[in-house]
């Protein structure tokens, strides 16, 4: 679906009312912005469902398990990027 809108002298834009709703955003709704060039892309940020939050928290638990890592490990990788950023 494509449509026109316009910038406001504020830098607001008005995203038209048929997209607001077969999008289901309403007035609060958070965007990522990304721009490429001359395109500009509006990404709406939407809290994660519990079950998807589950089965991505599942996938790294399997991931650290098959990898071998303990929780110290991640403890220690956590210092050390820490330690690295204070540095830089």
């Amino acid at each position: 679906m494509a449509m026109i809108t316009a910038m406001s002298t504020k830098g607001q834009i008005v995203l038209p009312k048929q997209i607001r709703t077969a999008l289901n955003l309403n007035a609060g709704t958070q965007f990522i912005v990304f721009s490429d060039n001359d395109n500009i892309l509006l990404k709406p940020i939407k809290e994660p469902k519990r079950s998807e939050f589950e089965a991505l928290l599942k996938r790294v638990q399997d991931w650290t398990r098959e990898s071998g890592m303990s929780e110290s490990d991640i403890g220690d990788a956590v210092k050390a990027v820490r330690r690295r950023k204070r540095k830089a």
